[in-house]
């Protein structure tokens, strides 16, 4: 690596150049797969193959009262001597009633699950859908690298590297808005300059807020000295912290009676949670079941008010046998800090936990603007430097752009390639393959370093046209995978009014669109003789 040139705006170039190309290559998987992981639901119910369904007219919680009490009766033949039941309520058209619970003291085996019909309480396939990481994978990827606590600090340090390559982008770029209005075709070098440019400046206030908010909301993981030196370094410490910021007691607890007792009937305790929170029932938990010490717990959802940044949740205790109420968490209960409101905002910001469909859209286009400014940018690089031998890496310098060359490809064209394998995985994998999620990511990582093996093996130029389309055959053929592995076609979703499941396959198709178009210009360059 070439020593820091003399000069404050040289040395903060230097500084851009350098932090912007070692960070760059994570950082565009990190953006690409944030982006999409705004998306994660619609991703996570087209995954999982479930048909579109419509709601349960004035249910309570999205189930009927049929539903509730078949739910409760196949608990009671099931779960028996479970510490715990877990009644996941629906959410969208076509979610089932989930049932989930340990085993029962002394018993082998993992948790147990079930899948009910909301609307007449039948016992639906196992799998309800198939079994599946879904879009989660994309945003645990987002902030982990899937590379546990390592990749989690690694994702963090990238981002302190982002901003200061955005920083010293600003200091260096004296002219950023007006190249911003300035654009040359076909002008090599300079076309990829005023791209870089355009979409810094068109994404740079989006850049900023997404980067710091995503550092801000870990604060309690990058620094927990603070956090240890005041309440202790034992696994409790956060909670407590929690429960003094948000100023709600400890949720109570009951020790097992040894008297058995029926459970009181859940729909009215729903519709009463609800009102006494104004917020939608998500969650039922029954603590100690089957006794007469049980308590029901019912876990409500923000009400999603577009309007509203910090939209904290409640929770409802009831008494399981009588009905009584025993606790209230109402959302913003008493005199909330600010410090609590400050970090549900920074959540709510990054997170896109707020504006409903509109803002998911805003964040989805800035997020690609925003992974074409960290690819312009590695791009710019190699092509600004092709030319230069034995200088800034001695006698190695050819070779040390040549795996520059090859990062790019892997990181930008082998990532795409990577993403739509995800969900080709997801439909080819045999439903009932046991860990069956762990091999979809498996077959996203193998398919990222297949990616890079071939860049590394193949010139740059054709590296590029040759991952591009790929990428664009695998995502312009996914409805047709659909249709072959599932019977499910997008237009059939869209007339159920599912446009989640829809939007999957359109966006993939637009994807597409647009990766073809990237194979073709640089095919078409190849044939003119233009350098990669």
């Amino acid at each position: 690596m070439a020593p820091a040139p003399q000069g404050f705006r040289q040395s903060m170039a230097w500084l851009h150049t350098w932090c912007g190309l070692v960070c760059g290559w994570l950082l565009c998987a990190i953006f690409l797969t944030g982006t999409l992981s705004v998306f994660r639901e619609p991703i996570t119910r087209w995954m999982e193959a479930r048909p579109s369904a419509a709601t349960v007219p004035g249910a309570a919680g999205g189930a009927s009262d049929a539903a509730l009490q078949a739910a409760a009766g196949h608990l009671a033949a099931h779960g028996a001597g479970a510490r715990f039941w877990r009644i996941e309520l629906p959410r969208e058209p076509g979610d089932a009633l989930r049932l989930a619970w340990p085993p029962a003291a002394g018993a082998r085996g993992g948790p147990q699950t079930a899948a009910l019909d909301p609307a007449s309480g039948a016992l639906l396939p196992a799998p309800w859908g198939r079994r599946t990481e879904g879009g989660r994978h994309f945003m645990t990827f987002h902030y982990t690298l899937h590379g546990g606590v390592p990749g989690y600090w690694l994702v963090g340090w990238l981002s302190v590297g982002m901003l200061v390559a955005l920083v010293s982008g600003v200091v260096v770029h004296r002219r950023i808005f007006a190249d911003f209005f300035t654009f040359r075709p076909a002008k090599g070098q300079r076309s990829w300059l005023d791209a870089h440019n355009a979409t810094a400046v068109l994404a740079l206030p989006f850049l900023f807020m997404i980067v710091y908010t995503g550092l801000a909301i870990f604060y309690t993981s990058y620094l927990p000295w603070p956090l240890r030196a005041v309440y202790g370094a034992d696994g409790a410490a956060h909670g407590r912290f929690q429960q003094e910021l948000t100023h709600q007691s400890p949720p109570m607890r009951r020790a097992r009676s040894g008297t058995a007792a029926p459970l009181h009937g859940l729909a009215p305790l729903l519709a009463q949670a609800q009102a006494l929170t104004g917020q939608p029932p998500r969650l039922v938990v029954v603590e100690q079941p089957g006794d007469a010490a049980m308590v029901v717990r019912i876990h409500t959802r923000a009400s999603g008010d577009p309007r509203t940044l910090h939209q904290a949740v409640g929770s409802v205790a009831f008494d399981g046998v009588d009905g009584a109420v025993l606790q209230v968490q109402r959302p913003l209960a008493g005199a909330t800090p600010a410090s609590a409101q400050a970090h549900g905002v920074m959540a709510a910001l990054h997170l896109a936990h707020f504006g409903g469909w509109t803002i998911k859209w805003l964040y989805f286009f800035s997020g690609l603007a925003g992974t074409a400014m960290m690819a312009t940018g590695t791009i710019l690089f190699g092509i600004k430097r092709r030319r230069k031998v034995g200088k800034e890496a001695g006698p190695a310098t050819p070779w040390a752009y040549r795996a520059a060359e090859a990062l790019n490809v892997a990181a930008l064209a082998g990532t795409a390639v990577a993403c739509i394998a995800y969900l080709w995985c997801n439909r080819l994998l045999p439903a009932d393959l046991p860990g069956r999620e762990a091999w979809e990511i498996r077959g996203f990582l193998c398919a990222w370093l297949a990616a890079a093996l071939h860049a590394a093996c193949r010139p740059a130029a054709r590296a590029w046209a040759e991952q591009l389309s790929a990428a664009a055959v695998l995502c312009l053929a996914l409805p047709l995978l659909n249709q072959w592995t599932t019977g499910q076609q997008a237009w059939r979703h869209a007339l159920a009014g599912d446009w989640q499941q829809a939007g999957v396959e359109l966006v993939a198709l637009g994807f597409g669109v647009a990766l073809a178009w990237g194979a073709w210009q640089v095919r078409r360059a190849l044939r003119k003789g233009i350098p990669g």
